[in-house]
């Protein structure tokens, strides 16, 4: 992680063509839907099923998932707290850049504590952080355990995992809560469906 202070010498490029500009091409409007929660609680399955939702009603998106950037951009990052605080800064820099080009970028990660979080939306004009928490409690995200991880941190072999040694914070307020509770198990499409009737009714599928 850098510790540069921010130099003086550097000075914005205006472009010629600007978000607006590119949102009318698109017919959409640029935003981050920043999907939160537990490990195990559907985020990737509902950030693919909303960005195929969007995609069917010729709507451009592009995901950035939590893992998928460890591999590249931020494979230099470990767990600790402060490379996870940056993991999630390099995130919501690059969101803010696709939201710039007027794509509906999908950030899809734990981001366990609200500070960073908060952080992140404040990188945004209003309205353009949307912030999707997936409130599934803990005991079912264990029984699932798509990645053994909760198996492993339980066994002491993984360190500071969320829901387990380390805190997660839930959103107070957020803009869209996606529950899974109990036996009834709701679609990872009908939960896309949910995001994409507000993005609807907030006018973001179009100009």
């Amino acid at each position: 992680m850098s510790t540069m202070e921010n130099p003086t010498n550097i000075v914005w490029h205006k472009s010629s063509v600007e978000k607006l500009d590119r949102q009318r091409l698109l017919q959409q409007k640029g935003c981050v839907i920043w999907i939160t929660g537990l490990s195990g609680s559907g985020k990737s399955t509902v950030a693919c099923a909303l960005s195929q939702g969007l995609h069917m009603r010729g709507k451009l998106t592009y995901i950035l998932d939590g893992d998928n950037v460890r591999h590249g951009l931020n494979r230099d990052l470990s767990f600790k707290a402060e490379d996870r605080a940056e993991n999630i800064r390099r995130i919501a820099e690059v969101a803010k850049l696709f939201a710039d080009a007027g794509i509906i970028c999908i950030a899809s990660l734990i981001s366990p504590y609200r500070k960073d979080r908060d952080v992140c939306r404040a990188l945004f004009p209003e309205g353009d952080f949307i912030e999707v928490f997936m409130d599934v409690p803990l005991h079912v995200c264990e029984n699932r355990d798509p990645k053994g991880l909760y198996k492993l941190a339980r066994a002491g072999k993984i360190k500071g995992f969320t829901g387990v040694d380390d805190p997660y914070e839930p959103p107070l307020n957020c803009e869209i809560v996606l529950q899974q509770k109990g036996r009834d198990c709701v679609l990872p499409c009908e939960m896309a469906e949910t995001v994409i009737s507000y993005l609807e009714e907030k006018g973001y599928l179009q100009a």
